[in-house]
């Protein structure tokens, strides 16, 4: 079944979110679903303005903001074009952003890595980090410096190449069945890498054990053969590296071209989807591109 994804993208009014409002529309445009824009008023600043020029003031400011940072941000929107929605709601950024995925039943949300409120530009913003860790649907994370598409073609430019790392748990069939969508409807390679961690252990050393790593990749390699063999569509390329996983993963988009990364997000039974510290860094790191599944995504 092909992905018709309802976006939803939080604008924070930066640059960041300027380039995350045109991936936004230009995949919103090309499947013909819709887009919801959100922004979020602070509490405090919302009670203020109440105060001095009426309960709706803010809200109506922020509204006509968002209108003009929409109609500034494109010369020519995509064709076709796009319905588009926008909301503006009060409260903290996360939650909210979560509560109007969730209320207008949104496929995919797409926002910066960081925006004005971010840290050091190393990190990626507060706000993105606290959906990643309770998101239940697919999330874009475009880089700072990323000022985004007009159509989806320039999406194919920009991508070059789809990289998912995979550690071959029990979500990577469907990691790997997304890749492979993404990578059919932009029409670019795709490569799957398994980083393979050194283990650091005198028992080993002491037992003589002389293969043990080569018998780790060949056992990696077909798992890697085995999950990938059901794909229908066009075959991946396989690679097996050794080292930390998220500087290997760093590397190898940089040394390969690939301006797309799909990592799947961990989870816990109790606490739900929750975003690893492999995911962390490579955001961290990579500067590039990043889809974030989480457990169960459709």
């Amino acid at each position: 079944m092909t992905f018709r994804p309802s976006v939803l993208c939080p604008i924070d009014f930066s640059d960041t979110a300027r380039g995350a409002l045109r991936y936004a529309l230009a995949i919103a445009a090309h499947f013909q679903t819709p887009l919801t824009l959100l922004a979020v008023n602070d509490p405090l600043l919302e009670e203020a303005a109440a105060l001095s020029a009426g309960p709706t003031h803010l809200t109506d400011d922020t509204r006509r903001e968002l209108e003009r940072f929409f109609s500034h941000t494109f010369e020519r929107p995509p064709q076709p074009a796009a319905d588009v929605t926008l909301e503006v709601v009060t409260g903290k950024p996360a939650p909210e952003i979560l509560r109007v995925c969730r209320e207008c039943a949104c496929d995919l949300i797409i926002m910066g890595s960081h925006g004005s409120t971010g840290f050091r530009k190393l990190f990626f913003g507060s706000t993105t980090e606290r959906v990643l860790r309770e998101t239940s649907v697919p999330v874009l994370v475009t880089p700072g410096n990323d000022p985004g598409p007009l159509q989806l073609h320039d999406i194919r430019h920009a991508v070059r190449r789809v990289l998912t790392p995979v550690d071959l748990a029990a979500d990577t069939a469907h990691q790997l069945a997304t890749t492979a969508q993404i990578a059919e409807t932009l029409d670019v390679p795709w490569l799957v890498l398994h980083v393979i961690e050194p283990v650091r252990s005198l028992v080993a050393s002491t037992l003589g054990l002389p293969n043990m790593e080569a018998e780790r990749r060949d056992r990696a390699e077909r798992q890697l053969e085995s999950t990938i063999a059901p794909l229908a569509s066009r075959k991946p390329e396989m690679l097996i590296a050794y080292g930390e996983p998220a500087e290997e993963v760093a590397k190898v988009a940089a040394d390969r071209n690939a301006g797309l990364i799909v990592m799947g997000l961990h989870s816990s039974p109790l606490l739900g989807p929750r975003m690893g510290s492999v995911t962390y860094r490579v955001l961290c790191l990579a500067h590039r591109l990043v889809l974030a599944l989480p457990p169960g995504s459709k």
